[in-house]
């Protein structure tokens, strides 16, 4: 069998297709409009479309390209998607808008939200997290439990307060977790204390949640210091610092970072 190679420039082109536009030219059948601009397929009522982006909540990936939603969720080949694609792209009509452009600015996209958080409570207090500490988070809009699923979502907002990025973590023993599609990692989930100049690093939400309850467990006020989780490293292409840290320590230059977990 003849492999079949495709130019840099076909690949872009196939990938500027968005899974919406896929799913109406090529399996309308199985695109279902929950409400606005969201949508969910019907074979996986998990698998969230808006704005240009997708995410499969119950599997913990997401993206933007039909190209991936191809080859990651329908374990197509990359030559049989790309065919698929090529094919798309000569019948997209003009009235179709385009994917986002690249430098545009992120838009996140959110599960729903649960109307309980036992779920997450319980989770998360089994963990050892403190349960005021949980209850200012949720009160603060930095936490939610999602629905159908249950997840545990930790938002990191911007300077006016709007969610510009969510890390998920699956109320199981099953290390299901992830970042929102869209999630923009120069805006972490952190807790702020905006006059302490002392600054603490944690790779992850429950780690920092972790360390927050260890500090009022030694009778001190868990929240007079910044904490600042990374979910992972985010590394700039301008350096090694990564995103969250570079935006913070941008934000506050006399910080001095005490501790990294």
């Amino acid at each position: 069998m003849t492999a079949i190679y495709y130019s840099k420039e076909e690949i872009e082109k196939a990938r500027e297709i968005d899974l919406l536009t896929y799913l109406r030219l090529n399996e309308p059948e199985n695109l279902v409009r929950l409400h606005g601009n969201v949508y969910c397929t019907r074979q996986h009522d998990s698998l969230k479309i808006s704005n240009g982006k997708w995410m499969w909540w119950s599997r913990g990936f997401g993206g933007s390209s039909a190209l991936d939603y191809l080859t990651k969720v329908k374990g197509i080949s990359f030559s049989d998607a790309m065919e698929i694609l090529i094919g798309t792209k000569e019948t997209i009509p003009s009235f179709f808008m385009p994917s986002p452009e690249k430098n545009e600015c992120k838009r996140l996209l959110l599960p729903e939200k649960n109307n309980s958080v036992k779920h997450i409570t319980k989770y998360l207090m089994r963990r050892g997290i403190a349960g005021n500490i949980i209850e200012k988070c949720i009160e603060d809009g930095l936490l939610f439990e999602s629905k159908p699923y249950h997840n545990c979502i930790f938002i990191g907002k911007d300077e006016e307060g709007n969610p510009r990025y969510a890390a998920f973590r699956a109320c199981t023993d099953e290390r299901i977790m992830g970042e929102a599609a869209g999630s923009d990692k120069s805006y972490p989930f952190r807790i702020e204390a905006p006059n302490s100049p002392v600054l603490h690093l944690f790779e992850s939400a429950i780690d920092l949640l972790s360390y927050a309850s260890l500090v009022q467990r030694r009778s001190c006020r868990w929240n007079d210091e910044n904490l600042l989780s990374m979910g992972g490293i985010s590394v700039s292409k301008h350096g090694s610092i990564p995103l969250a840290l570079r935006r913070f320590l941008d934000d506050n230059p006399h910080s001095r970072i005490l501790s990294e977990a």
